[in-house]
């Protein structure tokens, strides 16, 4: 069998700077090359069980960064429960104060603050104690919002410790910046899901807009916000509407509620109300034969209270996007609509 891994509990768990815990005696630079760590960044080492996820990109990033810095854009939107708006391997976005100094690394974009700390917006900061800061730069190793010494015992071995986050910049900020530093098509995806889960909401984002209009970046963000809706259930079909409308299409209403002749409230991915044109967004084949009844009478539903539905696939919206655009701009002439 093979040996059991040395892991000190002081480390079980955490992000940590190599450096450091060979300093202090925790670990060789042998053990460190061992299964029980994983090398994130150039001195930074995890735990090897903890997942690679974008929160533990998070916390690599921080600790080769000065302790002002916060998580931020999209980043931030990730640590606020927007899965999709970062993976393991896309960069972090991190927000210093405009007189801290730092540039950006491979995997890590520095942007600095434009004004004062009270206009940098909600900082969130990180579980651990009350009012208090993760501060990356500090004697701590943990990476939960934690610090611990070598004095100090860890979570047993075999169990996480108490999960804590990196500070970062609150819904409405991270919404801003995302559609300032992202591609439209991403940014709209992670408002419509911060919309859509209460994180922030439009009249929220417009007092935004109208604070930072002269920000640089402010138009920006004013159009983004107008092309976000909360009732985009995935990215792909908030991806669909803003390639739409992009398009030259009139702006659909994402699950506008219809009633069918059998009194049921169905709610079409896209629809156009005034023209009762409607998408349904399949992101895969459903091969299963109660789906495909339940598809089949919704169709059908659809189509009873006068409604005209076309189906779009990912295949199609992103192999055949041209021509999907064409048959859905002739759907809403025949419907009485005039470009």
């Amino acid at each position: 069998m093979p040996p059991h891994p040395h892991r000190p509990p002081e480390l079980a768990w955490q992000v940590f700077r190599g450096s450091d815990v060979v300093r202090r005696g925790l670990l060789t630079r042998h053990q460190l090359r061992g299964a029980s760590w994983v090398r994130l960044r150039q001195d930074v080492y995890a735990d090897a069980r903890l997942d690679r996820d974008h929160t533990l990109a998070c916390r690599a990033a921080l600790l080769r960064l000065p302790p002002e810095a916060v998580i931020a854009g999209p980043s931030a939107a990730y640590l606020h429960g927007v899965e999709h708006a970062a993976g393991f391997e896309d960069a972090v976005h991190v927000v210093l104060p405009a007189a801290v100094r730092a540039d950006s690394q491979p995997g890590v974009r520095v942007h600095h603050a434009p004004s004062a700390p009270e206009r940098n917006g909600l900082l969130v900061a990180a579980a651990g104690s009350a009012g208090s800061r993760f501060r990356p730069g500090s004697a701590a190793i943990g990476s939960r919002g934690t610090a611990l010494t070598a004095d100090a015992p860890g979570p047993a071995d075999g169990e996480p410790g108490p999960l804590g986050r990196p500070p970062r910049r609150g819904p409405a900020e991270c919404a801003w910046e995302t559609a300032v530093w992202s591609d439209p098509l991403r940014a709209v995806a992670v408002i419509d899901t911060l919309l859509r889960r209460g994180l922030v909401s439009r009249a929220g984002l417009a007092a935004l807009a109208d604070r930072d209009a002269g920000r640089p970046g402010g138009r920006r963000a004013r159009w983004v916000f107008g092309l976000a809706d909360p009732g985009a259930q995935s990215p792909p079909e908030s991806h669909l509407r803003v390639r739409l409308v992009l398009a030259g299409l009139p702006r659909p209403v994402a699950r506008h509620p219809v009633r069918g002749p059998e009194g049921l409230v169905l709610h079409p991915d896209l629809a156009w109300p005034a023209f009762r044109v409607a998408v349904e967004y399949d992101g895969q084949w459903h091969g299963d034969l109660d789906q495909l009844h339940r598809d089949r009478r919704r169709l059908d539903q659809l189509v009873g209270a006068g409604w005209l539905v076309l189906y779009v696939t990912g295949r199609r919206l992103h192999r055949e996007f041209p021509a999907l655009v064409r048959e859905i701009r002739a759907a809403l002439v025949t419907r009485g609509w005039r470009p």
